[in-house]
C-alpha cells in the first residue's frame, strides 16, 4: 500500500461512527472526525465537530493526504467540490456506506493512492471496492505510477495522457528496461497481450508500438528523437556512487565532478540511490553537505570491507594503500553497494576527489554485513 502520512476518517451517523473507529484501530496515522451528537459514545482520541461537514473538509481537506468519510457518496460530491484543485495535488477521497457494503475511490486514485487505500479498508470492514480506474479495471499498467513503490520517478510526463490512452485501448506498447528492480508487475494476471518487451533500444525504435514504456538509468541521445515522443521514461534508483576525498574538498568540487562525470557517460542524476566511500570520511563537511543537499544517504565502509575487492579492482591506487592499507575507496565502495564486481563508470579523478559509479544488481542476496549508514537531513 502507498504509504500516508495523514489518514483523516469523517463520520456523522451512529453507525458511521462505530465503522470508523474500526478502521481507525487498523490504519496507522489515521486521525478520526466524529459528529459531536455521538460525544457519549466514542470513547478514546477523537476530534468531536459541531459544523457543517463542508466546514470540517475546508479545514483538513490540504492538510491530510486522504480523506474516508462514512457519508453519502452525492454529499461528498457536494462537500468537496469546491477545493478541488489536480490530482497532483487533492487527497485521496474514499467514501463508505454506513453498513460497509461498498467502499468507492472517488478521488486521485492513482496518483493520491486512493485506490490503494480502498482495497485496504475492503480487508478491513469487508466492504466491496468500487474502483473506477481503467487500467485498474482492465488489470493493466498504471502509466503514472509504475514503479512508484521502488522510488522511481518518471520523465516526459506531458506523454503519460497518451501513453495511457494507448494501455487502456489495447493498442501496442513497448517495454525497454536495463535497469531497476525486474519484479515491477505486481498483479496476479499476466502481462496483458498488448504490451511487448523488448531487447534493445534500437528494437524498440523500429517496432510498431504506438506507445512506449521505458525504464533506464541512462540518458538517451537524439537517436531516439521520434520514440521519445510516445514514451514516458522512468528513473529506477538503480546507481551507487562510490567517493573518495581529501580533507577539505568542498560540496561544490564534488557537485562538479559527479555533473561531469554524469555528462560524459550518459547517465540520469535521478537514477543515484545513495553515496558511499570509508568511514573514515563520515564527518567530512563536504562531503555530507554534497549528500544532504541531493537527498542521498551516505553508507560508510570500514578499510577491512573495502580490502575484500583487492584483487578485482581495475584501478587499485598505491597512495591509497600507502596511508589507509586499503587498494582504494570509490571503486569497491561503489561496488559493496550494488552488490557486483562490475563499473559503470571507474574511478574517475578530480584534484581533491574520485567517483565511480555500479549500477545495483536487484536480484543479488542481501549481504551479511552492515555498513555504517548516516541518517542526513532530507
Amino acid at each position: 500500500m502507498i504509504e500516508k502520512e495523514r489518514i483523516a476518517i469523517i463520520a456523522i451517523t451512529k453507525h458511521g461512527s462505530a465503522l470508523a473507529e474500526k478502521i481507525h484501530a487498523s490504519l496507522d496515522k489515521s486521525e478520526l472526525f466524529i459528529s459531536a451528537k455521538f460525544k457519549k459514545e466514542i470513547a478514546g482520541r477523537v476530534e468531536f465537530f459541531e459544523t457543517p461537514i463542508k466546514d470540517l473538509t475546508a479545514k483538513i481537506f490540504n492538510t491530510f493526504d486522504a480523506l474516508v468519510y462514512i457519508v453519502s457518496l452525492g454529499a461528498v460530491v457536494r462537500t468537496i467540490a469546491p477545493f478541488l484543485k489536480d490530482k497532483h495535488t487533492d487527497p485521496a477521497v474514499i467514501v463508505v456506506d454506513d453498513k460497509a457494503n461498498f467502499a468507492i475511490s472517488v478521488l486521485s486514485g492513482h496518483v493520491g493512492g486512493a485506490n490503494e487505500l480502498t482495497e485496504e479498508i475492503c480487508k478491513i470492514t469487508d466492504a466491496k471496492p468500487v474502483i473506477t480506474t481503467a487500467s485498474d479495471v482492465g488489470k493493466t499498467i498504471p502509466v503514472d505510477i509504475l514503479g512508484r513503490e521502488f522510488g522511481w520517478t518518471t520523465e516526459l510526463g506531458e506523454n503519460i495522457t497518451k501513453v495511457s490512452a494507448c494501455v487502456v485501448n489495447e493498442e501496442p506498447v513497448g517495454i525497454y528496461q536495463d535497469a531497476g528492480e525486474p519484479n515491477w508487475w505486481k498483479r496476479d494476471v499476466p502481462l496483458p497481450k498488448n504490451f511487448k518487451i523488448y531487447e534493445s533500444m534500437d528494437d524498440l525504435a523500429a517496432s510498431s508500438s504506438k506507445a512506449a514504456l521505458i525504464i533506464t538509468d541512462r540518458i538517451l541521445s537524439g537517436t531516439y528523437s521520434e520514440l521519445l515522443k510516445k514514451s514516458v521514461i522512468y528513473r529506477p534508483k538503480s546507481l551507487a556512487i562510490g567517493m573518495g576525498c581529501d580533507k577539505g574538498t568542498t560540496q561544490e568540487q564534488l557537485d562538479d565532478l559527479l555533473e561531469e562525470t554524469f555528462r560524459q557517460n550518459g547517465l540520469s542524476v535521478k537514477s543515484v540511490k545513495n553515496v558511499s566511500t570509508v568511514d573514515l570520511k563520515n564527518r567530512e563537511a563536504g562531503l555530507l553537505a554534497f549528500c544532504e543537499r541531493h537527498g542521498w544517504e551516505l553508507i560508510c565502509y570500514t578499510r577491512e570491507e573495502l580490502v575484500k575487492l583487492k584483487d578485482i579492482l581495475p584501478n587499485p591506487s598505491e597512495m591509497v594503500m600507502k596511508y589507509l592499507k586499503i587498494p582504494g575507496v570509490s571503486e569497491p565502495a561503489a561496488m559493496l553497494t550494488a552488490k557486483t564486481d562490475q563499473l559503470v563508470v571507474e574511478k574517475t579523478k578530480a584534484p581533491m576527489s574520485t567517483i565511480a559509479v555500479a549500477r545495483i544488481n536487484f536480484t543479488a542476496p542481501a549481504q551479511p554485513a552492515q555498513p555504517q549508514v548516516l541518517e542526513l537531513a532530507r
